[in-house]
């Protein structure tokens, strides 16, 4: 689904009526559903891998937080690192390695007939980024799924980002009961159409 399409512009405009109305938690729900339908518009399973990601990274900064020691909080470090890498490293650079593998004669291995997830390094780094916060202690791990998952999901930077620091981002999916003023929907409107243009036109 992309931003510059009448498809979007139908799908925000029902998104935005219902988030208006809603509160609290059945805000997250929906912001929730919403991520989810925007990203498997493109290949519907390649959602799972979005949610792969997203539970190694949850369950690694909560068992950071939890671990007493420092060689404790290192290794679950290193597992959110590794195998969140290891999940970029198969869709995006397995065929890479394997056309260097075989250029050097040493095997004759065929291509994964993949296609490349849409916004899996932006959500990759992300996750990994919450994931450091959490270790330095500038974070506490947030023990809602759901939030965390909206906090990696969010379908306006799902794709193209920016990378949002999770001290910045986190509380506001994490209370999500503001209200919406028209000061509020003035300035989003207006930067919506105004980077609209400038990537249609400009």
């Amino acid at each position: 689904m992309l931003f510059n399409s009448i498809v979007f512009l139908i799908f925000f405009s029902i998104f935005f009526f219902l988030f208006y109305f809603l509160k609290g938690t059945q805000r997250k729900i929906l912001l929730f559903m919403a991520s989810c339908i925007f990203y498997m518009w493109f290949i519907p399973v390649y959602v799972l891998i979005l949610f792969l990601t997203i539970l190694i990274d949850y369950y690694a900064a909560i068992k950071i937080e939890d671990d007493s020691t420092n060689k404790a909080k290192r290794f679950h470090l290193l597992f959110g690192i590794v195998n969140t890498c290891l999940v970029l490293f198969i869709f995006k650079y397995h065929n890479f390695f394997i056309d260097n593998v075989n250029a050097l004669g040493l095997h004759s291995i065929k291509h994964w007939n993949i296609i490349l997830p849409i916004g899996l390094s932006f959500h990759t780094f992300q996750s990994l980024s919450y994931v450091v916060e959490v270790y330095r202690g500038n974070i506490k791990a947030e023990r809602s799924l759901l939030t965390y998952s909206n906090f990696v999901m969010m379908f306006p930077q799902l794709v193209a980002g920016p990378i949002e620091r999770a001290n910045n981002l986190l509380p506001q999916l994490k209370d999500c009961n503001h209200a919406i003023t028209y000061r509020d929907f003035s300035i989003g409107f207006h930067r919506f159409f105004w980077g609209l243009f400038k990537k249609a036109v400009v």
